[in-house]
C-alpha cells in the first residue's frame, strides 16, 4: 500500500483537480501518485487472488487451473 503521506497528497490533488483550482506541476504529481496506487493495488490483488483457494459447497477444490500452475512455479522456483 501507497504510504499514508502519498495517499494523503494523492486525495488532496484529486480534490484540487476536481474543482479546478491545479498547476500543471499539481497535475503531473498527481498522475505520478497515481500511478504508484495503481502498481502497489494490482500488485497486492494479484497475490491475493494467486493465495486464494477456492472451494465449492461440497467441498471441491474448485480453483482454476491457472491458479494452480501459479502456485506450483512458484513453489518450484523456491526448491
Amino acid at each position: 500500500m501507497l504510504e499514508k503521506e502519498k495517499l494523503d497528497r494523492l486525495n488532496t490533488l484529486a480534490k484540487r483537480k476536481k474543482a479546478n483550482v491545479i498547476t500543471d506541476e499539481e497535475l503531473s504529481e498527481l498522475e505520478s501518485l497515481r500511478e504508484q496506487y495503481l502498481k502497489n493495488f494490482r500488485k497486492s490483488m494479484k497475490n491475493t487472488i494467486e493465495n486464494s483457494k477456492i472451494i465449492d459447497p461440497e467441498g471441491n477444490d474448485v480453483t482454476p487451473e491457472k491458479v494452480k500452475q501459479i502456485k506450483r512455479d512458484k513453489q518450484n522456483k523456491l526448491k
